[in-house]
C-alpha cells in the first residue's frame, strides 16, 4: 500500500519528510525540452527554500562551462592509468550528445535550467549526485571479469547506434512504469551494474536531499531515480555517504594472480635453462619476445599509429607481459602522445568524430585510444601464445 505522504502528479512527486519538511521530486529525461521547461515552471511556482539537482561538481562544470581541453594533460592521464576512464566518459558524453543533436537540446539542459532558475531567484542550489569518477570506478569494480567484456561491447555499440529518439518516445520514458520496467530488465541482465548506477545513487541522492536546508525543497532528478529516492526518503534512515564514495581496493587474490603468470613464465624459462640447457632456454625466450612483440606491433599498425609507436609496441610487450604494474597499451599510448600530440581542434571535435568509424582513425585524440587498446589486445594474445609454447617445451 503506497505511503499517503507521497503523491504523484504528472512528473512531480511530493514527499513529506519525518521532520515535517516537504520535497518535490521532479522526474526528467536528460535530453528533453519539455523537462527543461517543467523544472523552470515548478521552481518559479513553488519558490522553494532550496533546489537540489542530480549533478556533481565535475558534471556541473562540464555543462555550464566550455570544455577546457587545454587544461587536460594526456601524459598525466596515462601516467595515472586513467585513460580507460577518460574513454568511457567520452563515449557516454558522445552518446548523449548524439541524442541531444537529434532533439535540438543539450543533454542535461533541464539540470542547468534548474540551477540557473534557482540562482536567478536567489535560491540556494545543492549538487546532490556522487562524483562521476567514483561511480564509474565502483561500477567497474563491481562487475565480474567475465561481464566486463559485455559492458565494453555495449558501450562500443552505442557509438554507432543510429536509432532515432523523438520527444514522443522521451515522453513515454518519463512515465514511472516504463522506467521501472527498464530498470528491472537492466537488473536481470547485469545486477551488479544496476546496484552501483541506480540503487546506490538513489540512496546517495536521497541522503543529500534530506541534508539540504529549507522547509520546501525542489529536487530535479532523472525519472529512473524517482521511485528509489522516494523509498529511501520514506525509510528515514541516514546513509553513510563516505562508504558510498569509497573505491573498493583491489583484492589481494587478484594482486597475487597478476604476478602469478609472469612468475610462472620466468620460472619455466629458468627451469628449461637448468634442465635442457641455455640454448633451448634462449630459443624459448626469443619465441616469447616474438609472440608478444609481433601481435602488439600489429595492433599498433592497425591503429595507424606513428612508426615510433609501432616500434614501442614490439619492444614493450614482451617486457610488460611479465609485470602487472603496467600494460603495453599505456606505453604505446604515451609514445603516441609524445610523437603525434592531438591538436586543439581535434579535442573539440572528438564527440562528433567518435560516432563514425573513420573519425577514430582521423582524430589524433581518438587514435591515442586506439594506440592504447589495440596493442594491449595484441599483447594479451601474445602472452597466451608464448605461454603455451613455453609450457609445452617445459613438459
Amino acid at each position: 500500500m503506497p505511503d499517503p505522504s507521497a503523491r504523484t502528479r504528472d512528473d512531480i512527486t511530493k514527499v513529506s519528510l519525518a521532520d515535517g519538511r516537504t520535497v518535490l521530486l521532479v522526474g526528467t529525461a536528460h535530453v528533453s525540452a519539455r523537462s527543461r521547461d517543467l523544472v523552470r515552471e515548478v521552481i518559479e511556482e513553488h519558490r522553494p527554500d532550496c533546489v537540489c539537482v542530480e549533478l556533481d561538481e565535475r558534471r556541473y562544470a562540464a555543462l555550464t562551462k566550455k570544455q577546457q581541453w587545454d587544461a587536460l594533460n594526456l601524459r598525466e592521464v596515462i601516467a595515472k592509468k586513467q585513460l580507460a576512464t577518460l574513454l568511457a566518459n567520452l563515449i557516454l558524453a558522445g552518446y548523449q550528445k548524439k541524442l541531444g543533436d537529434q532533439l535540438g537540446i543539450r543533454p542535461g539542459a533541464e539540470l542547468v535550467e534548474a540551477a540557473r532558475t534557482a540562482e536567478r531567484l536567489a535560491i540556494p542550489v545543492v549538487l546532490c549526485d556522487r562524483d562521476i569518477r567514483a561511480t564509474m570506478r565502483r561500477a567497474w569494480h563491481a562487475i565480474p571479469w567475465w561481464r566486463k567484456g559485455m559492458l565494453v561491447a555495449t558501450l562500443a555499440a552505442s557509438l554507432f547506434d543510429r536509432t532515432e529518439i523523438d520527444e514522443e518516445k522521451l515522453a513515454e520514458l518519463r512515465q514511472t512504469d516504463m522506467v521501472s520496467e527498464l530498470m528491472r530488465e537492466m537488473g536481470e541482465a547485469m545486477p551488479e551494474l544496476k546496484q552501483v548506477l541506480i540503487d546506490e545513487r538513489d540512496t546517495y541522492l536521497a541522503e543529500k536531499i534530506r541534508q539540504a536546508p529549507g522547509a520546501i525543497i525542489v529536487a530535479v532528478v532523472g525519472a529512473g531515480h524517482v521511485a528509489g529516492i522516494v523509498r529511501a526518503l520514506q525509510q528515514n534512515e541516514p546513509a553513510d555517504l563516505r562508504a558510498l564514495e569509497a573505491i573498493p581496493p583491489v583484492s589481494p587474490l587478484w594482486k597475487a594472480a597478476g604476478w602469478l603468470i609472469p612468475a610462472t613464465i620466468i620460472g619455466a624459462l629458468l627451469f628449461i635453462a637448468w634442465s635442457k640447457g641455455g640454448a633451448v632456454a634462449c630459443d624459448n625466450l626469443v619465441y616469447w619476445i616474438l609472440a608478444n612483440g609481433i601481435p602488439s606491433a600489429i595492433g599498433a599498425l592497425l591503429a595507424l599509429a606513428h612508426p615510433a609507436t609501432i616500434a614501442a609496441a614490439f619492444t614493450a610487450a614482451p617486457i610488460t607481459s611479465l609485470t602487472p604494474v603496467i600494460g603495453a597499451g599505456y606505453v604505446t599510448a604515451f609514445v603516441q602522445v609524445m610523437v603525434q600530440p592531438p591538436l586543439m581542434r581535434e579535442f573539440e571535435a572528438v564527440l562528433d568524430d567518435m560516432n563514425s568509424v573513420r573519425g577514430w582513425w582521423r582524430n589524433r585524440l581518438l587514435k591515442v585510444f586506439l594506440a592504447f587498446l589495440l596493442p594491449g589486445i595484441g599483447s594479451v594474445i601474445g602472452t597466451w601464445i608464448g605461454g603455451v609454447e613455453i609450457f609445452s617445451n617445459l613438459l
